[in-house]
């Protein structure tokens, strides 16, 4: 007995083939234009790999200062965000929802105002203030807020609560049932809210803008930099090393991700 064919939709396959196109599109023509001799010319030109090796001279070191950060980002939020998730996810009073909301603020508020305050606040310690570190603090402060309400939804989670209070009235001590039962049973919203955090600090440009001294610049800010003082060939170029760094390191998160969440349920 044949199975009835799934109906086709052939204007739904048009407007998502012309929605692709349409955001693709540009990212080609930027790819593009750092591999050829002349941008104005176009192919006629020919095809060059000079934009690329001038790239990597002039930004190169951006490229690990960039990932080291996004992963330090990680750590820092899995860190801080886990304990404060499971505070309030738990605590049902009007102090936590108050904090709560102050908590997504770095969100709604522009990151260039973030950004300033930082200064303001801590741009009297020089050393501080012209390291790496300074700009870790500033994107743990944008992204703390996504690993937080991830990872607090999953302790919301009605049989964990049970399991819990089972933990509970066994005998197992608050170390025992968070770091034995609670931690692994919300791990993939926690892988969920790294692959998020990773993505977030690696792309970041206005408040890392605000935040980078000359010696501490980020993928984004280069980029941004070599548009806006290089020709624009060695911009598009730059674009070229920007995707061929950041895709293969998202791909692979994103496979690990689905590999954990497999193998540990959601």
């Amino acid at each position: 007995m044949k199975t009835p064919s799934q109906p086709r939709a052939p204007f739904l396959l048009a407007v998502t083939v012309l929605v692709s196109l349409f955001m693709i599109a540009p990212m080609l023509l930027s790819v593009m234009a750092g591999l050829v001799n002349n941008y104005s010319a176009g192919l006629k030109s020919g095809l060059t790999l000079r934009w690329l090796g001038e790239v990597w001279e002039n930004y190169g070191g951006t490229v690990g200062w960039s990932l080291a950060l996004a992963v330090a980002c990680v750590v820092c939020t899995v860190l801080l965000g886990v304990p404060c998730a499971y505070a309030l996810a738990r605590s049902r009073s009007r102090a936590a929802r108050i904090f709560e909301e102050l908590l997504t603020l770095p969100v709604a508020v522009p990151g260039l105002a973030t950004a300033l305050a930082l200064i303001l606040a801590y741009g009297q310690l020089t050393a501080f203030r012209q390291s790496f570190a300074f700009i870790l603090v500033g994107h743990i402060v944008f992204t703390l807020p996504f690993m937080v309400r991830t990872v607090s939804s999953a302790f919301q989670r009605d049989d964990l609560l049970a399991l819990e209070e089972a933990a509970r009235s066994l005998g197992a001590n608050f170390r025992q049932r968070f770091m034995g039962i609670l931690v692994p049973a919300v791990f993939p919203a926690i892988v969920a809210g790294s692959l998020m955090v990773f993505t977030l600090s690696v792309g970041e440009f206005n408040l890392t803008w605000m935040l980078h001294t000359p010696l501490t610049r980020t993928l984004p800010v280069g980029l941004a930099d070599s548009y806006a003082s290089m020709r624009i060939e060695i911009g598009s170029a730059y674009t070229l090393v920007f995707f061929a760094v950041i895709l293969p390191v998202l791909w692979s998160l994103q496979y690990l991700a689905n590999l954990i969440q497999k193998r540990h349920g959601t």
